[in-house]
């Protein structure tokens, strides 16, 4: 029995620097047993998201500088508090790392961290001054912002047979071969809508 203890002892020492090296944002030594804290602090996977979200949010918070009113702390409480919501959930770890990745990219786009495609001018149901604005983000996952009158929508690609489709909170896109399938709103109806001509 020592023996497996000792073992057991030599396992844990071993791979002690190896978890001091990868350490999220916040204290390990803080945080409340069986939290979902916990479980980034006992992930290398989940803890190299917390990094990777560490570094977006500050190239954020510093473009976010002159912000009015000031958005990105509110919302990243807002978030963290989501992301704890996932003790909640079947697979409490495929929550957390869904959290991070959607988070990352959300933040990537809405301060343009990454490479963008766009403005693209969408006229939807043969009416030019019926107007949707489209920038793509090479995030991962994949995202656009839609703005259309003084509205904007954040949206995901989802999986799709053909085309690429993406989906925000009320909003969806489905582009295939210049042409875009667009609901803005709860329940309206769908779009058709085309690229103008610049």
């Amino acid at each position: 029995m020592q023996t497996a203890g000792a073992a057991g002892l030599l396992a844990v020492a071993l791979s002690v620097p190896a978890m001091a090296a990868e350490k999220p944002s916040f204290d390990c030594g803080k945080v409340q047993a069986g939290s979902i804290e916990e479980l980034v602090c006992q992930d290398a996977g989940l803890t190299k998201l917390d990094q990777q979200l560490a570094e977006v949010y500050a190239q954020a918070a510093d473009k976010a500088k002159n912000e009015q009113p000031p958005m990105l702390k509110a919302m990243q409480r807002g978030w963290v508090k989501g992301r704890n919501e996932c003790w909640k959930s079947e697979d409490k770890r495929a929550c957390v790392e869904l959290s991070y990745q959607t988070r990352i990219a959300e933040l990537q786009a809405q301060y343009r961290l990454v490479e963008m495609i766009g403005p693209i001018f969408y006229a939807c149901n043969g009416n030019p001054a019926n107007e949707v604005v489209v920038s793509y983000f090479k995030t991962e996952p994949a995202t656009l912002i839609a703005e259309r009158g003084n509205q904007t929508s954040l949206m995901y690609v989802q999986p799709s047979g053909s085309g690429a489709k993406y989906q925000g909170r009320n909003e969806s896109l489905w582009e295939h071969h210049g042409e875009a399938k667009i609901v803005w709103g709860y329940e309206a109806p769908e779009m058709t809508c085309v690229v103008k001509p610049q």
